[in-house]
């Protein structure tokens, strides 16, 4: 079972849509969101938590739930408590008091999705609200809420928040929004290469086809793997390595490269 911390290209599937709950599994990921919220229109979400189930896959099952306050919300929690996922994602995380509400309630992990300017301006609490496990942003919503372009030079403010507000609050770092474009995989790839170098250690995927680009930005290359041996191996003090100035910070780095190896 993957641990909710080393989840690097979770897979959006409607929960309406059982027939394609196994092929997604199938795809390379390492979770499964079963989406009752954007995926499934306002007619469909009564019967689409009727089909929510995990025993198909042997993954990580997340169900992301409607909004606190939306007419569905309260049937959601209801549900995810019957059906105990291994985690839920609450979207529009705008208070930390509500989220912490909303994961007592469910007595699950909680992975809240910030999404909005409220949400990102108290990132930090809900990041240290009772049962939330890690952070994901709503890049698409976010920029829909403050009516700005969704390009990565107007967005780097919000994901290095994020990523700090992870770290101060002592949990795993975030995962990053989706990526809309889904007819250049490259696009994909860069994005979540973009989102890694920022600190994020995960991106949310809507099609299968983008797993594979995402894990593939995420992975560790054997470079890394051996430069980070080759400082272990240097000792102690500061020394050249590969013609760099190597010291206790670089060895902190390297240390870490190593840990996700083990």
């Amino acid at each position: 079972m993957v641990k909710l911390a080393a989840i690097r290209a979770p897979l959006f599937v409607p929960a309406n849509r059982p027939e394609r709950f196994a092929k997604a599994a199938a795809s390379g990921t390492d979770a499964l969101i079963l989406d009752l919220e954007d995926a499934v229109s306002a007619d469909a979400k009564d019967q689409a938590r009727t089909m929510l189930a995990t025993d198909f896959t042997q993954l990580p099952v997340i169900i992301r739930i409607n909004a606190y306050g939306t007419p569905w919300h309260d049937a959601d929690v209801a549900a995810a408590m019957t059906l105990r996922p291994a985690a839920v994602i609450l979207p529009k995380a705008e208070e930390p008091e509500t989220v912490a509400q909303v994961a007592d309630a469910l007595r699950l992990p909680v992975i809240a999705l910030v999404e909005t300017a409220r949400g990102l301006a108290n990132a930090r609490r809900i990041a240290t609200a009772p049962g939330v496990v890690r952070l994901a942003f709503g890049s698409v919503d976010f920029c829909a809420d403050l009516a700005c372009a969704h390009l990565r030079e107007v967005l780097l403010p919000a994901r290095s928040e994020l990523v700090l507000a992870s770290r101060l609050a002592g949990i795993p770092a975030p995962m990053d929004g989706v990526t809309v474009q889904l007819d250049d995989l490259i696009i994909s790839h860069d994005d979540a290469a973009h989102a890694r170098a920022l600190g994020m250690t995960g991106k949310l995927c809507i099609h299968p086809k983008q797993v594979a680009e995402v894990k593939r930005a995420f992975a560790l290359g054997e470079g890394e793997v051996d430069w980070a041996r080759r400082v272990i191996a240097s000792g102690e003090g500061a020394v050249l390595v590969d013609g760099a100035m190597v010291d206790e910070p670089v060895r902190i780095r390297a240390r870490a490269i190593l840990a996700q190896v083990e």
